[in-house]
């Protein structure tokens, strides 16, 4: 804040004497702000309107600081009404282009915090800008929206200011009836808030809009209203534009002497507020009255002048437009270097962070490497050691794994060799039982060819009982257990290559497996021989078998366990009772042997 005091005061210094009182009044007007934490608020930028017109230059300036007070504290709705100020400043001084890029930039502002009220107001500020830079359309477009958001808060203020700024519009494009349609409107909202300014200001439009009808009498009563609220407000501003078109009324009616009254009251109103426009058009209005009233000395002297006071305005207002513009510059350019100038520190500040931040990583990043390659010894020293008790501790794990393969392969020999024991065991029961059977039957069957009738019948249920026997499937399914262990998945090959096969083909397969004799297998399962023959040639077209291949020896081939030990060779049909208990597999005469014995 101080910083921006001192190149308000700095710029002072330079400026010219018409302007340096004013510098240094409005100077000391920041200092009482500076002094009060300059408290950005509506009397501020109050104060900032007020020298707008007059000190263009000066208010810039002011509100500048005002502006970046705003940015620095965050306060987003006064940075909107800031730049809202800084529109109308050039607004009057005739930059529309520049008042309509600050107030769209505000609009922007109150349109994100979604200031409702203010965006209204703005919106009729901009509406006024664009219709005095010609942009009809947009114009009118602002006065309605500013006139919708107006109704929908019934804000009566509002609605007065906007129906007075439409009607306005509407007048100067010479359309009366809308004009004063929106101007009564404007009246009776206007009427319902005691504004006084604000129905002064409409009592006026309305009276211009009669008198652009010729309708003299409504518009001087409309004007002496205007003039007796502008008096009760104090505005002396209003007052003297409002006595000079009461002097146009009087003039415009014949009433030359009372016209020359108003005037000439207004030139002393105006020369008493140093107001140049308005003593302009006092002598102008004073010029036409002695015209009208043929004294054409007096009308030329004032007429004069009128016009030596408008090259004085004109020359007055290029110099605060040059002022101004100088104030832009100036102020654009200090902008420029301060933010140069705090470019460069923030690029000396990052320069200097990143040295430290590199120093730093590098300071570490050696600490690191040091430390790493410390831990990097010390971890290949230990993993050597690891490693040669890793090495050691395998070499005893297998061994180990070495001395229990054996164990388990001496284990599976002699599983294998019990299993084969207990399937030779197996097969030899159900050869026994079958061909004691075979022999009950045959005994049976001579008992029933006797001719004892008395008898007949049990022995012929005896020998059914026998018959059914030799079809059970029990002693099969042991058989079949006790086969897939020492022949694991042979079955589930076979099945799967051949579906076809039956149960009695399965059994009649098994058989062939463990080579055992035709006769044997006739005898396992309780079929004659030639049975036996049809059942392997039946067995032989299933397995697809050519002729001259050997039935038994493709049944040896097909999925033979790697893992087992070699099959034995078949017993002979002969064999004695010592030959038969260590072998797996038994003929049916040993078994007869071994049971009469």
């Amino acid at each position: 804040m101080s910083s921006s005091l001192l190149t308000y005061a700095c710029a002072s210094v330079n400026t010219p004497a018409y302007y340096r009182r004013s510098y240094l009044m409005h100077l000391f007007l920041m200092f009482v702000f500076a002094g009060w934490q300059l408290s950005v608020n509506a009397q501020s930028l109050t104060v900032a309107e007020q020298l707008s017109r007059q000190y263009p230059d000066s208010a810039y300036r002011f509100i500048r600081v005002l502006l970046n007070q705003a940015v620095t504290q965050n306060d987003r709705r006064t940075e909107g009404d800031c730049l809202q100020q800084i529109g109308l400043l050039f607004y009057h001084q005739g930059s529309y282009a520049q008042a309509i890029d600050y107030l769209l930039q505000a609009q922007k502002i109150f349109r994100s915090v979604n200031d409702s009220n203010r965006l209204a107001r703005n919106r009729n500020e901009l509406g006024k800008v664009y219709y005095y830079n010609e942009q009809s359309d947009l114009a009118l477009n602002q006065f309605t929206e500013a006139l919708t958001y107006y109704s929908q808060s019934r804000n009566a203020q509002g609605l007065a200011r906007t129906y007075a700024n439409i009607g306005h519009f509407y007048e100067k494009r010479l359309d009366l009836n809308q004009a004063y349609r929106y101007q009564k409107l404007a009246l009776s909202n206007a009427g319902r808030t005691n504004d006084r300014a604000g129905l002064s200001t409409i009592y006026e439009n309305l009276g211009s809009i009669f008198e652009d009808r010729e309708q003299y009498d409504s518009a001087q009563y409309y004007y002496q209203n205007a003039l007796s609220l502008s008096q009760q407000t104090h505005d002396e501003i209003g007052q003297i534009e409002i006595i000079n078109n009461l002097g146009d009324i009087f003039r415009k009616t014949g009433r030359y002497q009372r016209g020359l009254e108003r005037s000439r009251e207004a030139m002393q109103l105006a020369q008493q507020k140093k107001e140049r426009y308005q003593l302009s058009s006092a002598y102008r209005d004073i010029a036409k009255t002695f015209r009208l009233m043929n004294q054409p000395d007096s009308a030329y002297t004032y007429l004069e002048r009128s016009r030596d006071l408008v090259d004085e305005i004109y020359a007055v207002e290029n110099n605060r437009q040059i002022a101004l513009l100088q104030t832009l510059y100036d102020v654009e350019r200090k902008d420029s270097e301060i933010s140069q100038l705090n470019a460069r520190k923030r690029v000396d500040f990052i320069a200097i962070t990143a040295t430290v931040i590199v120093l730093l990583l590098i300071g570490i990043l050696a600490a690191v490497i040091i430390s790493r390659q410390r831990l990097k010894i010390c971890n290949e020293q230990a993993l050597n050691q690891q490693n040669q008790e890793i090495f050691r501790t395998q070499n005893e794990l297998m061994q180990v794994a070495l001395k229990n393969k054996q164990l388990e392969e001496e284990n599976l020999k002699s599983q294998l060799e019990l299993k084969s024991k207990e399937l030779t065991t197996h097969t030899l029961q159900i050869i026994q039982k079958n061909q004691v059977l075979e022999e009950l039957k045959d005994d049976l069957t001579k008992v029933l060819k006797d001719d004892k009738r008395d008898k007949k019948k049990l022995l012929k249920q005896l020998v059914q009982k026998i018959t059914l026997n030799f079809s059970q499937d029990k002693y099969w399914a042991d058989f079949r257990a006790i086969f897939e262990q020492v022949h694991p998945h042979f079955f589930r090959d076979l099945t799967q290559q051949f579906p076809d096969l039956t149960s009695t083909d399965m059994r009649l397969i098994a058989l062939l497996k463990m080579n055992i004799s035709s006769a044997d297998v006739a005898t396992l399962l309780g079929i004659s021989t030639d049975s036996l023959r049809v059942a392997r040639y039946r067995l032989r077209k299933k397995l697809g078998l050519l002729e001259g291949e050997s039935l038994s020896a493709f049944i040896q081939r097909f999925s033979r366990d790697s893992s087992a030990p070699p099959l034995t060779p078949p017993i002979p049909l002969f064999a004695s009772v010592s030959t038969v208990t260590s072998s797996p597999v038994m003929s049916v005469s040993a078994v007869v042997s071994v049971s009469q014995n």
